[in-house]
């Protein structure tokens, strides 16, 4: 059962224009193509509009913050519509309680009337709304009465930003949510004890994006230059989910190979890591250069500690990896990722076999195992999740699904 000629609202946490691709924007396009798709991005605050006022990013959202405003983005490629959100009081250092529950009412009020404005201006009025991972605003479904409400749950809302409000506010979200749609088991484990009616629908990657990689004429990033090979490459954030201790045992058992972490990095990193003479931090990439860095790389990790945290995480950059014929190995951090890899990556307990496995795939790759990997790849686009996540929503529109126990 596939959705067809619906119109699906979109409110996400993830902006349209970020330099890393988000699975809400992805699922977004994907739908578009059977669907009218409108994507209202995260709204800027006061202090976003005030730091991010001579950006970029901020030029283009000119003439359409107002409230008033219909004006929309196109996206190349897709019929998606982007909507720019107003701009809202900063609110979030206040501690939690009435006072910033009152306030957030204000926020959540004129992102709703903007909402309402583009459906008035587009005279819908049936309409599935999928908030993706913006639980920052619970309650904006909330007067606009869709058909179906809908919460896509990404990742688990931890540290000092997120945790101020987060849980308050997710909690909240999931339990007056019609259906959950989660990107990892252990996430669907914990949300479906709020809501029976939560589903387990796995990341993905753009295949077509990912095999630019192999094209023979790609100039390889210049990020690498004079990088020595073999390079152990690691593309996205570099942050509190990074095994310090595991990065620092490769680096001094692997003297001969070059550790790179393209992305941004979050925080302080350790001086035993930062001052490995073979290990290398270059700085983030726009998704649409990742294809020159995977070409760059050798082999692909993905180095996460193994924690409840971890566990929930379903990587893009996993099937980015293989879809570009990459060797990829991990740390067992999520061990659903067996089922989804088909013994096409290494996936480790301890640092020494890790770095057992990376010497391993770096002698033994062939053109055999880089088919196997695209073949993964295949499987795993966001083609085939935007069809699950159609086939759900259509089966939950019909009455069929709500409540059940979704295959995995």
């Amino acid at each position: 059962m596939n959705l067809q000629g619906q119109t699906i609202v979109i409110f996400s946490l993830f902006r349209h224009d970020s330099v890393k691709q988000s699975t809400s924007f992805a699922f977004a396009k994907q739908l578009s193509v059977d669907n009218q798709v409108f994507y209202f991005d995260n709204p800027y605050t006061i202090n976003d509009a005030i730091r991010k006022w001579k950006s970029a990013a901020f030029a283009r959202r000119r003439g359409k913050f107002g409230l008033f405003s219909t004006k929309s983005i196109a996206h190349p490629g897709f019929p998606v519509e982007i909507f720019i959100l107003p701009i809202l009081l900063s609110i979030h250092f206040l501690p939690e309680g009435k006072f910033y529950r009152s306030l957030l009412k204000i926020n959540e009020f004129l992102i709703r009337a903007k909402i309402r404005r583009v459906l008035k201006k587009r005279q819908v009025s049936d309409f599935v709304f999928i908030n993706s991972f913006n639980f920052h605003y619970p309650d904006v479904a909330k007067g606009l009465h869709p058909c179906l409400s809908v919460y896509q749950c990404l990742d688990p809302v931890i540290g000092a930003f997120d945790g101020r409000h987060g849980a308050v506010s997710e909690s909240r979200l999931v339990q007056n949510s019609d259906l959950i749609v989660c990107s990892s088991k252990q996430l669907f484990t914990e949300k479906r004890a709020l809501n029976p009616s939560t589903y387990f629908i796995p990341n993905a990657a753009d295949l077509e994006h990912s095999q630019t990689a192999l094209n023979p004429d790609l100039p390889v990033s210049a990020l690498l230059a004079g990088i020595p090979s073999p390079i152990v490459g690691y593309l996205g954030s570099i942050e509190y989910r990074m095994d310090f201790p595991l990065l620092d045992y490769l680096a001094k058992h692997n003297r001969d190979m070059s550790f790179v972490f393209v992305g941004p990095v979050s925080g302080i990193l350790p001086a035993s890591v930062s001052a490995a003479p073979n290990v290398y931090f270059p700085g983030p990439v726009p998704f649409a250069e990742t294809p020159r860095v995977l070409k760059g790389f050798d082999l692909c990790i993905i180095p996460f500690k193994k924690n409840d945290h971890s566990a929930t995480v379903f990587p893009l950059k996993l099937f980015e990896y293989l879809g570009a014929a990459k060797p990829v190995v991990i740390s067992d951090f999520n061990p659903d990722l067996r089922d989804f890899t088909l013994d096409s990556v290494a996936i480790c307990a301890t640092p020494a076999a890790f770095s057992e496995a990376v010497r391993q795939a770096l002698e033994s790759d062939s053109d055999e195992l880089r088919k196997k990997r695209i073949g993964i790849a295949a499987l795993n686009t966001w083609q085939h999740r935007a069809r699950e996540l159609s086939d759900l929503l259509a089966r939950t529109l019909d009455g069929s699904a709500i409540g059940k126990v979704p295959k995995t």
